[in-house]
């Protein structure tokens, strides 16, 4: 979680405890039904509060007027940190027509991968396979065919003059059974014919890279603008110069550990023969 983010918890909550001022923390449990713990957490930052949440604090704190400017703060909250809980509510779809909307505004685009292929660069069949398990996992909206079939159309803009796609994926991401046998071979044959595409730099760090730092979480930079990087419960929306900049070091250490052209594709080759013979 960014810095940033728990920061502005932090500041939510504190703004909550001086709204409680005239009340003990197990008076206010008791009047909104709540544990105890649950009036804690949200004013130390350890939890983060619902919009129903917050209308129920101002209201048995005696300060309705304070709903306005709770909400703004949360509204600021989830403007970076996008839980999956929430977006999934609609299903995978939103999502990915949300994801679009960025690819289109931006002209040099950046990732790191270390788990799985990058969805620009996937077969309709493996990214079938991996909305089907991440909608089993948040127990979402099974939307699947809707979401492949949105992943698929973002890829025709892989083929569009004037833009620039830089990717770095561990080789871990080629052996990382997700999906059957046969999907993954063809899911390799995609990747190596994605080599040498003029508008796609396709890097792989190998096994036996020396490596810098970790090879962490994935993440995609949207020109100098926009970082979106990806836990288990959120999506990070991280648009801060500083933010930025970080991830953009992070990236241009990772792609140093790189192969590419040539050397790239034997990595490929080599899983693909690896698969093979399994």
């Amino acid at each position: 979680m960014s810095t940033d983010y728990q920061q502005a918890r932090l500041s939510l909550g504190a703004r909550l405890r001086e709204l409680r001022a005239e009340v003990t923390g197990r008076d206010l449990a008791s009047r909104l039904g709540w544990p105890q713990s649950k009036v804690s957490k949200l004013e130390t930052g350890r939890q983060t509060a619902t919009g129903a949440d917050l209308e129920a604090w101002a209201a048995a704190t005696g300060h309705p007027e304070a709903v306005e400017d709770l909400k703004a703060r949360l509204q600021g909250l989830e403007s970076r940190s996008r839980s999956w809980r929430r977006q999934l509510r609609a299903g995978h779809r939103p999502v990915q027509d949300a994801l679009t909307v960025e690819y289109r505004r931006s002209s040099y685009l950046r990732a790191w991968e270390g788990a799985m292929v990058v969805g620009i660069l996937q077969t309709a069949d493996y990214a079938r396979h991996t909305f089907t398990r991440y909608a089993e996992l948040h127990q979402s909206i099974p939307d699947v065919e809707d979401a492949v079939r949105a992943r698929m159309r973002r890829q025709e803009i892989l083929y569009e003059p004037g833009r620039s796609f830089d990717i770095v994926m561990w080789e871990a991401a080629l052996h990382a059974r997700v999906c059957p046998p046969p999907v993954m071979a063809a899911q390799l044959d995609r990747l190596a014919g994605v080599v040498g595409l003029d508008t796609v730099n396709l890097g792989i760090v190998p096994f036996n890279a020396p490596l810098a730092i970790p090879p962490a979480n994935g993440f995609w930079i949207y020109d100098e603008r926009l970082v979106i990087a990806e836990d288990w419960h959120a999506e990070l929306w991280l648009d801060d110069a500083d933010t930025v900049a970080t991830y953009g070091r992070v990236w241009s250490t990772l792609r140093d550990a790189a192969v590419h052209g040539a050397a790239a594709h034997r990595l490929i080759a080599r899983a693909r023969a690896y698969l093979d013979h399994a």
